[in-house]
């Protein structure tokens, strides 16, 4: 009998020679002074447009690549394991616009998507804020029909490229009484007026991506641009971070396989006691725990990327929450392990900013924290194996 290969198709290896090659030529050379100058690369930006690898996910009937889950997972990788901040370019484009595929009008898919697709705007995700973070139903941000209008007051908190993304869906109660069943979901445009943006946050990582406040004061916005019904935003939230955490995993894919990469090609050049350091038994044992735990990410990764695609497609999933809540908690659990061993790998060398390691270190703790904490995670994947 004929067994179907348990591995990402050709047309999926040709793209991450594509998405390397141009990561290599014009992602790479530029990481060191973007994390450096905590300035956005619009370099990279539009080299991303230019190859059609920004947004990647959004379906060809609205002018989009229309790439499959593993495809986008591919894309983020092979860009992060380059540099982790332009990696949240095509991440939190996919972050920003899911919600809109699971749940909006064919008007607002059609008005909003296209322009992202082009490379004209990105979109952004406003969830948290700073009273509501892992708790994010305790959020206060209100939003108040008036007419056909509504108006929105509050401040959003940790919003990734905030200032940069010209689109944010942005998540407000529309009935105070219902707790979560309360919520509904917004599109936000940067011009509607009363919509400011707070200081850039000072991070220890992903410092090219500017993360900061969204502050809305009085924003009064058309209510067609309601993301689904009233009262089912938290429920979108929810189902969103089910597909795009599997992005976050592969971020830290990429981050890591950038550390282990410079790692392997430094202990082969770099000589003690008369011979490559990579001759060491010492170094080989951490070099082979690094790759494990790299290739068991990933593997669970694209699991939940295959997973993540049929849903998407009305196939439901029902052990996707878990699969990306794993993903998510295992490849950056794995990230931090590899980048910490990778600056360890290159001795005194690794703590400085003259190699990449140091950066990707730093890189990494963040995917441990976003789009959920490895804690609520874990929460997340008991609550799934106890129903």
């Amino acid at each position: 009998m004929s067994f179907p290969l348990y591995a990402p198709a050709e047309e999926h290896d040709m793209l991450r020679e594509t998405v390397r090659a141009l990561a290599d030529e014009k992602i790479a050379p530029q990481a060191a002074a973007a994390d450096e100058a905590g300035e956005f690369p619009w370099d990279v930006y539009k080299a991303l447009v230019a190859a059609d690898l920004h947004a990647v996910h959004v379906p060809e009937q609205y002018g989009g690549a229309g790439a499959d889950a593993l495809a986008t997972v591919i894309v983020i990788e092979e860009v992060a394991r380059a540099c982790a901040s332009s990696s949240l370019i095509p991440a939190v484009n996919k972050l920003g616009t899911v919600p809109l595929l699971l749940s909006a009008s064919e008007e607002l898919k059609a008005h909003y998507l296209a322009p992202v697709a082009r490379g004209d705007a990105m979109f952004s995700y406003a969830l948290s804020e700073p009273e509501a973070g892992s708790d994010a139903a305790a959020m206060k941000t209100r939003a108040v029909l008036d007419g056909d209008h509504y108006v929105l007051n509050g401040t959003k908190m940790w919003i990734t490229n905030a200032g940069v993304s010209e689109y944010y869906t942005v998540m407000a109660v529309t009935d105070p009484s219902a707790g979560a069943r309360g919520i509904s979901a917004f599109v936000v445009e940067k011009s509607d007026e009363g919509v400011s943006f707070g200081p850039k946050e000072r991070k220890l990582g992903i410092k090219a991506s500017p993360t900061r406040q969204v502050i809305m004061d009085n924003v009064r916005i058309p209510a067609s641009r309601m993301i689904g019904d009233p009262g089912s935003g938290f429920k979108t939230a929810l189902a969103t971070l089910d597909h795009t955490r599997v992005t976050i995993a592969a971020q830290a894919l990429g981050i890591a396989q950038g550390a282990l990469d410079f790692a392997i090609g430094y202990v082969k050049e770099r000589k003690q006691f008369g011979r490559a350091v990579a001759d060491f038994q010492g170094v080989q044992f951490m070099l082979a725990d690094m790759a494990m735990k790299l290739e068991a990410a990933r593997q669970l990764t694209y699991h939940a990327a295959a997973k993540s695609e049929l849903a998407m497609h009305g196939r439901p999933q029902k052990d996707l929450t878990f699969l990306s809540s794993a993903a998510k908690c295992a490849a950056s659990d794995a990230a931090m392990e590899i980048t910490t061993d990778a600056v360890q790998l290159l001795g005194g060398y690794g703590y400085t900013k003259d190699f990449p390691v140091e950066r990707m270190m730093r890189d990494a703790k963040i995917t441990q924290i976003y789009e959920g904490t490895n804690q609520i995670q874990r929460m997340v994947m008991a609550r799934q194996l106890l129903k």
